[in-house]
């Protein structure tokens, strides 16, 4: 918007509440992004400096609030070690009511990791996707994936079971204990995004999906608070170092 309508719209806006000098003037100006980018900040904080209908497509795995890698490490069994990323606390519980409203404010559609935990703020949805993990023992054989479009259940067959991946000769390095595999994250951007489309990650984690719109031609933006995951995303981005 041109900065003499935005000045228009701030004066039109005082005259019509009475606000004296003093009072404080709503941040009615947003600032402008650049894209094909991470940002270390608080997701909510971010989304509240954005328009509606901002992106065109949220993609993103939030929080289950299962306490996954409370205590530094996930999986092992008779195959291997359980790695360890060090001890993680922000599994602790769901994200806010207010973050869900959020994504939903400034994106025309949303796919959404993890929607059978979130089902107190998801919509009724034709169509999830089934990711079928091909797993064994006790981890899930699959991950269900809410999404706001009105088509079909899909479902996506990918290998990820500890450190059994399903290109064993192409393993993909991990460093997040929720970390999606590329192959899948674009998969689904193949199936539910035009090239046109921007893409926003809030819970952008190691980056997959951000590393993934990179490879299929999309434009992102991606916020994470831990600033060590935002520097392996970054190394990620700029070096394309996906596999072992």
């Amino acid at each position: 918007m041109d900065c003499a309508i935005v000045d228009m719209v701030i004066v039109k806006y005082i005259k019509l509440r009475g606000l004296g000098k003093r009072q404080r003037i709503p941040n009615l100006r947003r600032t402008k992004m650049e894209e094909n980018k991470i940002y270390n900040k608080d997701c909510l904080e971010f989304m509240k400096t954005l328009s509606d209908n901002h992106f065109d497509l949220i993609i993103t795995d939030p929080p289950y609030g299962i306490g996954v890698a409370k205590k530094g490490n996930v999986g092992g069994d008779n195959l291997g070690k359980a790695k360890d990323y060090g001890e993680c606390k922000w599994d602790s519980e769901i994200p806010s009511e207010e973050i869900f409203k959020e994504m939903f404010r400034v994106s025309k559609n949303q796919i959404i990791f993890g929607g059978n935990y979130f089902v107190e703020y998801l919509k009724n949805s034709p169509c999830w996707i089934v990711w079928d993990k091909d797993n064994t023992g006790n981890f899930a054989d699959c991950e269900l994936v809410w999404t706001s479009f009105n088509t079909a259940v899909r479902k996506f067959k990918w290998r990820w079971n500890g450190m059994l991946q399903e290109k064993m000769n192409w393993k993909e390095k991990r460093f997040h204990p929720t970390q999606k595999p590329v192959p899948l994250m674009r998969w689904i951007i193949e199936n539910y995004s035009a090239k046109e489309d921007k893409i926003f990650d809030p819970f952008a984690g190691s980056g997959s999906t951000l590393v993934a719109c990179k490879q299929e031609g999309r434009n992102f933006v991606g916020c994470e608070i831990n600033k060590e995951y935002c520097d392996i995303i970054n190394k990620r981005l700029s070096q394309e170092t996906l596999f072992d």
